[in-house]
Formats: structure tokens, sequence, C-alpha cells
């Protein structure tokens, strides 16, 4: 996270004046192996949210980062100017805490404030000093500019602020001189949102800021933005937030742009492109409109590819009019020389009227649209080795226990069952994962299966070992191979499940965005499909499109699968059993109710 000017609070009409605004410009990166953003532009006005959406490894952190000023672009620029006119202040929610390990919660807290309480200060010695001078004009200024920052920052407020932003990202518990560096991995996210909401920058960018959220911090972040007077950009997988969020979307998937004007795009992977589609309006819109333009792209390119091969033929065979071989009906030398200067004439008229028609189809032909990866790999139509298809229960969870991280909970997998596992955050989804799958022990409680059911986990983490020590030049194909062994890599090539484009299998995984690792991740486990199948918030990191496509591919899973997800889109359109922790206690001795 980074900050580089007064936070903007309140809810002014947007576009009014005397708001903050993200202006991007032509803006292009590229790293050493590929081309991430080309010219790219909008901009984000102040008192909107602007959702960033697209394929993993289509550039929407690196486009975040950009704008935070962390990534030095090729060409263009990005913008951001404060309410007054001059450079604004910009906060960056990414990957790195903006706080140590070392610094207690409440030493971060107070850092995230740290302009607030300097604004305070400024208040209390100007005051001061116009008590000392009260005739001075100049100390009467400098009180009255002190004075307005205060407020403008909500100084009389911030103690308040502090709290209900604790409790509305679900901290309120956390002990002020706990070290940030004892926090799980989903608190520690979610204290880095309130420091950079607290710290209240003029301009607002957030990357994947739902991925540790329940219900109700979600909620809860909601009703902030929606109450923020800067501008505010984010990308999100979320797709139930984007619909209630967001004022419009920018979609760095590609779009139908004239070959000429795009030229080739050396290095670039799958779902690489060149500018942005601008929307207004929600996502569920959005995806119409996207599927229909994309429809119209297709066509486009057809009949355009179709009237090159028609034009290109004709420039051939225009070379000539009349009969070939028959003569003239006169022999006289007159009407050789007229005919054959009409022939010249026509078939130069028709040659040229061709070469000018193909010349210009050729100068605003669309680009080839890209081949879109489609999930494989879940379905019975998978890799050869199929998962166990028996019927009656594979694996019973019997008051199973983790002290301080998972109430007494029972739970029985029928071979083939799909479940979704819920409850808030700390209620022990992620470690009722773990136990199923033998990788924690639980305090009481006991775990049982036949012998030789394989399981398989997908971690929040997607963790991506490396036991061959090849180091950060280790390319995703020669990951997926150490990770799933040699043969099994050459029996079901990574390519098989439609997760990691052609280009991306030769680049090191240190290069690879967040989603394209877990896109790995969940390959290396389909390798060899487990019979029962453990996802641990699968929907983290990953696209809008291949959570869908993941959604409607979990029911034809041949074996048992078990989800733990907090994303509200796939839990109304869940079918299969549920598990909701906070009712675990009670399903411990009424088994149905996890049902309920």
């Amino acid at each position: 996270m980074t900050t580089t000017p007064p936070p903007v609070l309140g809810s002014p009409r947007a576009g009014s004046p005397d708001l903050a605004h993200l202006r991007v410009e032509g803006l292009s990166v590229s790293f050493a192996d590929r081309r991430v953003l080309t010219d790219v532009s909008f901009v984000v006005p102040g008192g909107t949210c602007t959702g960033l959406i697209g394929e993993n490894g289509s550039g929407k952190s690196t486009l975040l980062r950009a704008a935070a000023g962390l990534v030095l672009p090729d060409a263009g620029a990005v913008t951001a100017v404060a309410p007054d006119g001059g450079p604004a202040r910009v906060g960056l929610l990414h990957q790195v805490p903006p706080f140590s390990a070392s610094a207690t919660v409440g030493a971060a807290l107070e850092l995230a404030v740290a302009p607030v309480r300097a604004a305070e200060r400024a208040v209390s010695t100007t005051a001061d000093a116009l008590g000392r001078t009260p005739d001075d004009p100049s100390a009467a200024r400098a009180f009255e500019r002190a004075l307005a920052d205060a407020e403008h920052l909500g100084v009389w407020t911030i103690d308040t602020r502090v709290e209900e932003m604790l409790a509305g990202l679900g901290l309120a518990d956390l002990p002020r001189d706990r070290s940030t560096g004892t926090l799980s991995g989903g608190e520690r996210s979610r204290l880095a949102l309130a420091w950079l909401l607290l710290n209240a920058p003029d301009v607002l960018l957030l990357d994947e800021p739902t991925n540790h959220l329940d219900d109700d911090a979600a909620a809860h972040l909601r009703e902030v933005l929606t109450r923020w007077r800067g501008p505010v950009l984010l990308a999100s997988h979320d797709r139930a937030f984007l619909d209630e969020s967001v004022t419009s979307l920018v979609d760095l998937d590609p779009a139908a742009r004239p070959h000429a004007v795009t030229g080739p795009l050396v290095g670039d992977g799958e779902g690489a492109g060149i500018g942005v589609t601008r929307f207004s309006g929600a996502y569920t819109d959005y995806l119409l409109a996207r599927l229909d333009a994309r429809d119209r792209w297709d066509r486009q390119y057809r009949d355009e590819q179709a009237e090159l091969g028609r034009l290109h033929a004709a420039v051939r065979d225009h070379h000539q009019v009349g009969h070939p071989g028959r003569a003239p009906r006169t022999e006289g030398r007159a009407a050789k020389k007229f005919y054959a200067d009409r022939n010249a004439t026509v078939v130069s008229r028709r040659v040229n009227d061709a070469r000018s028609r193909l010349e210009d189809l050729h100068e605003r032909q669309v680009r080839r649209p890209p081949r879109d990866l489609v999930l494989r790999g879940l379905t019975p139509d998978g890799p050869p080795r199929r998962a166990r298809t028996a019927a009656g229960p594979v694996l019973a969870a019997t008051g199973v226990e983790v002290a301080g991280r998972l109430a007494t909970t029972s739970i029985t997998l029928g071979a083939r069952e799909k479940w979704l596992v819920t409850g808030a955050n700390g209620s022990g989804k992620s470690t009722l994962l773990s136990v199923l799958a033998g990788d924690l022990r639980p305090t009481s409680g006991s775990v049982d299966h036949p012998r030789g059911l394989r399981i398989g986990l997908l971690s929040q983490d997607g963790d991506l070992p490396d036991p061959a020590g090849r180091g950060p030049d280790r390319t995703a194909g020669e990951a997926y191979a150490d990770l799933v062994g040699t043969a099994r890599a050459d029996e079901v090539p990574l390519a098989t499940f439609g997760l990691i484009g052609g280009r991306d299998e030769s680049r090191p995984v240190t290069v690879l965005s967040v989603g394209q690792q877990r896109r790995l991740a969940l390959a290396a486990l389909l390798a060899d499909p487990p019979d029962v199948l453990l996802l641990d918030e699968p929907t983290n990191h990953l696209s809008l499109l291949l959570v869908t496509q993941l959604e409607a591919a979990i029911p034809d899973y041949p074996g048992t699968v078990v989800v733990a997800s907090h994303d509200r889109w796939l839990r109304r359109a869940w079918a299969g059993r549920r598990l909701d922790l906070t009712t675990a206690v009670r399903a411990a001795s009424d088994p149905r109710a996890a049902d309920r």
C-alpha cells in the first residue's frame, strides 16, 4: 500500500468541481517478456466508483500500481488531481500491508490517522499563537486554515470513526497491543483495508478489497464507498459487490479494434488487449452487453475475412475482359488496337477499384478475436483418471473442534455430493477444510474415511512449492510438471484445463498474476482428480469469466466437492447441500441442521 493530501469526506454531488479526479491517458506498460497494457485511457471523476475487470493477467493490478506511481509506464501518464487543483494523495490497497509485522494494532492505526492527528495539533498550535497575538492578521488566517483543514479531515470524530471502521470490518475484538505479525492472513488484510480507509486519501485504489470480507464487512465497505467524495478505482472478482457498488466499469479484455491501429502485439499472452471498453451501468447489465459485443466482433471478423478473400481473387482475376482466345470480328489493324485499348482501360479500372477496396479493408479490418480460455477438468470428460463414483458416505467428520479456530462441527460427505460451507470471518471455514484434508489435526473429534481415499485441497494461498529447487526462473510448465510428476504431465498436459494461456506456460511463475498462480494450482490439483475436492474461496483472485465457468462445472464433477466461500453470487445460485458454521454446534447434535 502506498499513500501519496487531505482526505475528502462527506458526499457532495458527483462531478462537483471541488472534487479530486483520476485521469489515465494513453497508458502503456510492458515487462521483459510481454506487453501488459497498451494505450489505456479513461477518467474516474470524484464521487464515482469505477470497477476494473478483465481476465487474469490482463493488467488490472499493474494498472492500479501504475496509477499509484509504483510502476513506471512505457508511454502515457496518470494524473491524480486533489480538490484544490494540486497533486492528489493516492492510496492503494494491494498485497503488501502498510505497517510492519512488528507494529502493534494500535500503532498501525495511529499511523493511519497521523494526518488527522497532525491537523488536530495544528489547530491547538495556531489557537495558542492567536491567543498570544489576537490582533495579528497572519495568526488569524493560520488559525482559520488549520480549522478548515481539521473540519475537512474530520478531526472531531476520528476516534469514533476508528471504532466504527474496526467494528464494520470485523476487527473490533483485536487487542490494540497485539503484534500485527501474529494476525491471520484475513485479519491482516482487513486491517490493511481499515488502515487505508482511515488514512482517507484523495484517490482510492483497491485491489480485490472483498477477498477476506464476510457479508457484514462487505456491506460496511459498500457504505463507506457510497459516501466517498474522491474517485475510487477498484479491481474485483466479486460480482455481487460490483453489481451493488460501482457506477461504471472499465474492461481490460480485448475489444474489436482496427487491425491497422492495434498492430502486432509481440509477446502478449492470452487475453492481452489494447485500450479499454468503458461501460456505464451495473455488472449484470454489462454481462449481456459484452456477450452481444463479442458476437458482433466474431461476425464482423468472419465477414471481413470473406470479403478480403473475394477482393484478393478480384485483383488476381480482373486482368482481362471479354472472352479469352476469341479474336475480334475483324482482322483490321485499327480494330485490334481499339479492342486492345478498351480491354486495357476496363481491366485497369476494375483492378484499381478492387485494389482500392482491398487496401481500405486492410486498413479498417478488426483484429482477430482472441481465443477464450474454457475451463476443463471438473467434468467427466476431463483427465483420464476419474474420481470415485461409488455411492454412500466417503468422509465423516464427527464433533471436530480446533481450539480458538473452529467450534464443534460434524459433517458427513456422500459420494458425488456438493457442499457449500459458509459463515462469518473467523467461523473456521478454512480450518474445517484443512481438517477434512488431513493437513490439520483437530483438538477433539475425529475424521474417518475409507483407506485410499484421495483428497485434494485448493487453499486460499494457492501454494506452488518448488521441490526441484528451480528458483525464480521456474516456468509455469515446469512448476506443473514438478507438482504432478513428469509422467502425469506428459499424459495430461497443462493445456488440458483451459486455465493457463499457451504463451504463459513458458513464463516464470513469479511474474504471473495472483489469479494465474491460483489457476496453475487448480490445474495441478485436477491433473489427478481427487475423490474429494476441497475448494477454499475458489472465486478469490480468479477472473469473472472463469468463476462463472467454475460454478457451472462443479455440479458435474464425478467426485465429492466441498466449497468454502463468502461469495454472495455463488451462494445465491448454489443448488447443493449447505453447512453454515454459525449453526455448527447445532449440526453436531442434529445433522439435518446442516442443510437448513
